[in-house]
C-alpha cells in the first residue's frame, strides 16, 4: 500500500462551501477523494501541455447531407490514421451523425487531428476530450 500523507489546507469559507457543494453534487464520499481527482485532472492537463504521449477522444456532429462532407472527413481520418485507434458512428436522426474517435499520440498531434476534423464546413459541433494513458498517475 502506498504511504498516505495528511496535510492541512487553508481556504476562504465561501470557497470551501462551494467545494462542499461540488462534492455533494458529484457524490464524493469525502473531501480527500475530490481533491485527489482535481489534482489528477491538473496533472493530465500538464501531460498535454508537455506534449507527452497520451490519449483522448474527438467527438463531432455533422449533417451528412452537406455535399462531399463524409468524403472529406474520411480523407482526414486516413491522413491521421496513425493517431486514430478506433471510431464509432451513430445516426442521430435523418440528417445528423455523431462520430467518436479514440486517438493517441503527443498532445500537439492529437490537437491537429481534432482541429482538422472540427473545422470542416458542415461539422456543427466538435470537441476534443483529453485524458491520459494512466502511466505515472496514482
Amino acid at each position: 500500500m502506498k504511504k498516505l500523507i495528511r496535510f492541512g489546507v487553508s481556504l476562504d469559507h465561501h470557497l470551501l462551501d462551494d467545494f462542499d457543494l461540488h462534492i455533494k453534487k458529484r457524490k464524493y464520499t469525502n473531501r480527500s477523494e475530490a481533491l485527489r481527482d482535481l489534482i489528477r485532472d491538473n496533472l493530465v492537463g500538464q501531460e498535454w501541455d508537455d506534449d507527452k504521449e497520451t490519449v483522448g477522444t474527438i467527438t463531432f456532429v455533422y449533417d451528412h447531407h452537406v455535399r462531399d462532407l463524409t468524403r472529406k472527413l474520411t480523407h482526414i481520418q486516413h491522413d491521421f490514421q496513425g493517431h486514430i485507434m478506433a471510431g464509432m458512428h451513430v445516426h442521430l436522426d435523418h440528417d445528423h451523425c455523431l462520430e467518436v474517435l479514440v486517438v493517441n499520440g503527443k498532445g500537439s498531434e492529437i490537437r491537429k487531428v481534432a482541429d482538422a476534423l472540427v473545422s470542416v464546413k458542415g461539422v456543427t459541433h466538435g470537441k476534443l476530450t483529453m485524458t491520459t494513458t494512466g502511466k505515472g498517475l496514482v
